[in-house]
């Protein structure tokens, strides 16, 4: 199965107390960059949370946002620097002489002060807390995947469409190449007459000079090259698998081909219908940037 490499993917579970919902988004990229976030507490479940991710992804830039919501008040710990407070109120009451002003709610006032009331999350055991969140983490990994594997089939019916064109055109060139030889030696047996009218033509020498023309616009390699790479790509995609690199191999392959046939032809119609299927590979080369 061919898979593109953006997709989209969202999964949630309540357990234990716990709340979790995971997202999964994903673009184009040369690597495989997976970036987690993740509540704080949770930083040590990293790791194992990235290792789940990496069995399912192997190329691409995915984002991955994991929320907590706790519904126990055992999970959850109010902390009271003491201390702190005790050093606002002295200071207040500093105030409060030295300005001959009285205050009712300093205990209000210090709790609103940064520091003094915190609240903390509980340790709470790490075997809990990822079963509660793996039913979410693999729900939002299977629709991250179907949507890729979805995009990743348009993609693959949108490339072998475009490759039956190249093949078509490829088709077209070969029919036109026997006609490029014969059309050049009427083409300078006619100049030769124009020009020397009252001399007569050497057929050997016309012979020799077609033959010579026939050698350097010879295209038959970089026919069967080409032909090669197209059973290549189509055999690539029915395999499926991992094989963004090696379609973008073997595009780079099939426009060298080209650019080689559209400089040795020496013929307008081949030259024009070169320029088409260097469009068609350039639209393929696209489509591949998306492939993982």
């Amino acid at each position: 199965m061919v898979r593109s490499m953006t997709g989209y993917g969202r999964g949630e579970n309540t357990a234990n107390d716990c709340h979790f919902v995971v997202e999964i988004k994903a673009v184009n990229h040369r690597y495989n960059d997976i970036t987690i976030k993740l509540p704080r507490f949770m930083n040590g479940m990293e790791d194992v949370i990235r290792k789940r991710i990496m069995k399912e992804i192997a190329r691409g830039k995915t984002d991955v946002y994991i929320t907590f919501e706790t519904f126990s008040v055992d999970n959850v710990i109010v902390k009271v620097n003491e201390p702190l407070a005790m050093a606002y109120i002295e200071k207040l009451n500093e105030l409060e002489q030295k300005f001959h002003v009285s205050s009712n709610n300093k205990l209000d006032l210090v709790a609103r002060f940064a520091d003094v009331i915190t609240v903390e999350r509980a340790e709470s055991e790490e075997d809990a807390l990822w079963s509660a969140l793996l039913p979410a983490l693999e729900e939002a990994l299977l629709k991250f995947v179907e949507m890729r594997e979805k995009e990743g089939n348009n993609l693959v019916k949108d490339i072998l469409k475009k490759t039956d064109n190249i093949q078509q055109m490829l088709e077209e060139i070969t029919q036109r190449c026997p006609t490029v030889v014969s059309d050049y030696k009427e083409k300078l047996q006619n100049r030769i007459r124009e020009l020397l009218t009252t001399v007569e033509i050497d057929e050997q020498r016309i012979a020799m000079e077609t033959a010579l023309f026939a050698d350097r616009s010879c295209i038959d390699e970089e026919v069967t090259r080409l032909e090669s790479h197209i059973i290549q790509l189509k055999e690539i995609l029915q395999k499926g698998g991992q094989i963004g690199r090696k379609l973008d191999f073997l595009v780079q392959e099939m426009n060298r081909e080209v650019n080689t046939i559209a400089s040795k032809a020496n013929d307008v119609e081949i030259t024009c219908t070169t320029i088409e299927m260097k469009s068609e590979i350039e639209k393929i080369r696209e489509q591949i940037q998306n492939i993982e």
